[in-house]
């Protein structure tokens, strides 16, 4: 096993006050770790826009970490997606994630409801990535679904579908959460039978809430297995065990993945960084210089090392 492990976390723009300054905090106690990039989330439907690129400036004016915003296809011509990009660019973005996006929220009572392309946009994830190669050299990062995408259904079609984001440009597919090991390491082991020579980046979802978990897992089409049903059932009332039991599913959970050669991954915040910390704790990632990365410390040039390191 390999002594060196990278992570990245994502982070969603607040609605409000009270939601920025949990935040910024959970950034101030993740940013030492140094991560090799934080994405922060453009809503589904692009719904987050304006507070996407406010976080951004934010981050990109008060910490030196690299950044990478989310950017979908919905609900904007092509033109308006090269502008955003190279606003990016012009203050210093070089990493973006390039996303689908799903439809519009105003048509969520409608269960039959269906993706669109916007007229003059985008059509899908590999146009958009075309796009912003042709813009910028961006470094882009895209989504995997080893279950299957959620409209599909079959891992067949998200391998076809990957392959034309990472032809058209990517060069990592981050994946959606899972939580039994052997789903990513068949799915990663198709992606190179596939051709697919792109890291596959597994994304890790610490639990903070069960409930809340089961409603992700059925709006993405990720599968929870009994035995973690099981793990959390009576505990509704007893936070304290949730987070020990938590600790515990995302520590096994990289840990092994570790001992099948992986050595990147990317962690889903929610804007909390007790979980997070900890797993990458269990990972050997320390803390740098109390100035490298850190909320405050000035934008700066950005360090060429933001990768963590294994004390």
């Amino acid at each position: 096993m390999s002594s060196a492990v990278t992570v990245s976390f994502e982070f969603f723009p607040p609605n409000d006050e009270a939601a920025a300054t949990h935040l910024w905090a959970a950034i101030e106690r993740l940013a030492p770790l140094r991560p090799r990039f934080v994405s922060v989330t453009y809503g589904a439907d692009g719904s987050t826009r304006s507070r996407t690129h406010e976080c951004v400036s934010r981050l990109l004016r008060d910490t030196e970490l690299l950044v990478a915003p989310h950017l979908t296809c919905v609900g904007a011509p092509c033109e308006e997606v090269v502008a955003i990009a190279r606003d990016y660019w012009r203050q210093g973005v070089r990493h973006m994630v390039a996303l689908r996006g799903d439809p519009a929220a105003t048509a969520a009572a409608s269960a039959s409801r269906r993706y669109q392309p916007h007229p003059g946009g985008y059509a899908y994830a590999s146009d958009l990535v075309r796009g912003l190669k042709q813009t910028a050299p961006f470094e882009l990062s895209v989504a995997a679904y080893p279950e299957g995408h959620p409209e599909t259904g079959t891992v067949e079609a998200d391998l076809e579908n990957l392959k034309r984001k990472i032809d058209a440009g990517a060069n990592r597919a981050i994946t959606q959460f899972f939580f039994d090991t052997d789903v990513f390491l068949r799915y990663r082991d198709r992606c190179a039978a596939s051709g697919i020579r792109a890291s596959i980046v597994p994304g890790i979802l610490p639990i903070t809430r069960f409930p809340q978990l089961l409603r992700f897992a059925e709006r993405c089409g990720a599968s929870v297995p009994e035995w973690l049903c099981r793990r959390f059932d009576g505990l509704d009332d007893d936070a304290e065990t949730r987070r020990m039991i938590a600790a515990h599913v995302a520590i096994d959970q990289v840990q092994r993945l570790r001992q099948h050669g992986v050595e990147e991954f990317h962690f889903y915040t929610l804007n909390r960084a007790e979980l997070t910390y900890a797993i990458c704790h269990a990972l050997g990632l320390r803390p740098g210089t109390a100035a490298a990365g850190g909320v405050g410390a000035g934008a700066g040039e950005a360090s060429g090392a933001r990768a963590a390191r294994v004390a």
